[in-house]
């Protein structure tokens, strides 16, 4: 069993991603033909995620903000908590196997307040003593935002992180798995075959190097992520669009060419190394 923890600032896709995990099985079956790994979601909160998948996707019918859910949650059991069992075939984890993940669906709010001073809300500090509890495997840690001042922000947030880290004694126990999300933007998309040197090291220099400065290597691994993927080899444009000029968030813009780009290898490699 892996307990996986996912966060990133507001708008940086966690629910979206968990969303597009829960709705590989439906690709799978869409496209009549096996693939080299299956997920399944387990428990009545994993089922609803996956049963409402399609809608996240393809029509744009969005959760409640985790933000909102914050508003309402008394303690950090109240958020929602997803379960999946994820198996693979030779090809693609080297051996059989499977592996399960917990993984809690964190609002962004939560990534604002590891640098705050003073966390106003008993459940940010419970938050983040779920994440950095000893039974976590790792954590999947979702960056959005590579324009001017974003190393910085990222950089004090990390910082202050593996200060917590330091706190609940997982400095040397604890796998981060930092991604950049959304990368079919056209920008970012060409980075994503070496996301540490031509990503981070490019955009985030800073913040690649506190990680590993302060990290044991083999702790630490970069990664670039995308729900949505392009829409062909050939055609390297996103995948998504706009759901209207009025409602935030974004759906696929060609349901018959969805291809997320890596979403199981940082999960696997959180939960097996």
């Amino acid at each position: 069993m892996g307990n996986i923890c996912i966060i990133g600032p507001r708008a940086s896709g966690k629910t979206t991603y968990l969303a597009a995990l829960s709705y590989l099985p439906e690709l799978q079956i869409s496209r009549g033909k096996k693939n080299i790994f299956k997920v399944t979601p387990l428990g009545e909160e994993g089922k609803q995620l996956a049963e409402s998948a399609e809608n996240i996707l393809v029509n744009g019918e969005m959760f409640e903000p985790t933000g909102y859910v914050l508003q309402v949650a008394k303690t950090v059991d109240d958020l929602p908590f997803y379960s999946f069992k994820i198996e693979g075939k030779p090809q693609f984890f080297q051996k059989s196997r499977e592996i399960y993940l917990n993984v809690r669906d964190y609002p962004g709010e939560i990534f604002q307040a590891i640098i705050e001073p003073n966390m106003d809300k008993p459940i940010f500090q419970e938050c983040i003593d779920e994440a950095l509890a000893k039974d976590v495997d790792g954590c999947l840690i979702l960056f959005t935002g590579l324009e001017k001042g974003a190393d910085k922000f990222y950089r004090s947030v990390m910082g202050r992180f593996l200060e917590l880290m330091d706190v609940h004694e997982r400095t040397n126990n604890l796998r981060l798995a930092i991604s950049i999300s959304k990368c079919e933007r056209g920008e970012i998309w060409p980075g994503r075959i070496d996301p540490e040197t031509d990503l981070f090291g490019v955009h985030l220099p800073r913040t690649r190097a506190l990680l590993r400065d302060k990290l044991n290597p083999k702790n630490l691994k970069f990664y670039a992520t995308s729900a949505f993927g392009v829409l062909g080899r050939n055609n390297p444009r996103p995948n998504r669009q706009m759901v209207s000029e009025n409602k935030e968030g974004s759906i696929l813009r060609e349901e018959e060419n969805w291809r997320p780009y890596n979403l199981i290898e940082p999960l696997y490699w959180l939960s097996q190394g």
